[in-house]
């Protein structure tokens, strides 16, 4: 790299990238939706072209101490520092952000679908690190998914065998026990 601070821009630009390609996926999870097209087929139909496509996979939201907040240190420095304003990678965020209360708004209506109310259901979330096989818990979106299924009345239980000082049960049997519905964060 030409400077430190060019050096620097590196990793914050390949976690803006995946922030961004994850938002895309993300939206168009929803949109699919309900179109009723399997999104997951699709990325993996687009991955066989040999141009520029790179699969990107939907989530219920992003985590960990890099991607969602990389991207902010970018928006940040160039808005106090230069006056630019990064619009699509703000919108990427905020796309980003909004997957908890939308996978909260997932397990309502499935149950809904079964003739269940939210309110007094006990639901199980699995996993509460941001991603599998690590104790890592920074910026999970799982406590976002536990505080958006609260308000809607749900009964949450938590577990994740790598994070037990945070997790409701001691075992993924308990968790599922009774369980109505099950997010697997």
């Amino acid at each position: 790299m030409g400077s430190l601070k060019e050096a620097e821009a590196v990793k914050v630009v390949e976690n803006s990238f995946r922030n961004v390609n994850i938002a895309f996926v993300n939206e168009l999870a929803e949109s699919f939706a309900t179109m009723g097209i399997d999104v997951v087929n699709v990325i993996n139909g687009a991955a066989t072209k040999p141009f520029a496509f790179m699969p990107h996979y939907p989530g219920c939201g992003i985590g960990g101490h890099c991607i969602p907040v990389d991207p902010y240190y970018l928006i940040d420095y160039a808005r106090k520092n230069y006056g630019f304003e990064h619009k699509l990678l703000e919108l990427a965020c905020k796309t980003n952000e909004a997957m908890p209360e939308y996978t909260a708004e997932l397990v309502e209506k499935g149950l809904r679908v079964k003739g269940k109310d939210i309110k007094g259901a006990k639901v199980a979330v699995l996993g509460l690190a941001y991603k599998a096989g690590i104790g890592d818990c920074r910026e999970s979106p799982s406590f976002e998914i536990i505080k958006a299924l609260k308000n809607k009345g749900a009964q949450v239980i938590a577990y994740d065998p790598y994070v037990p000082e945070k997790s409701d049960a001691t075992r993924v049997e308990e968790a599922l026990d009774g369980s109505e519905a099950v997010v697997i964060a």
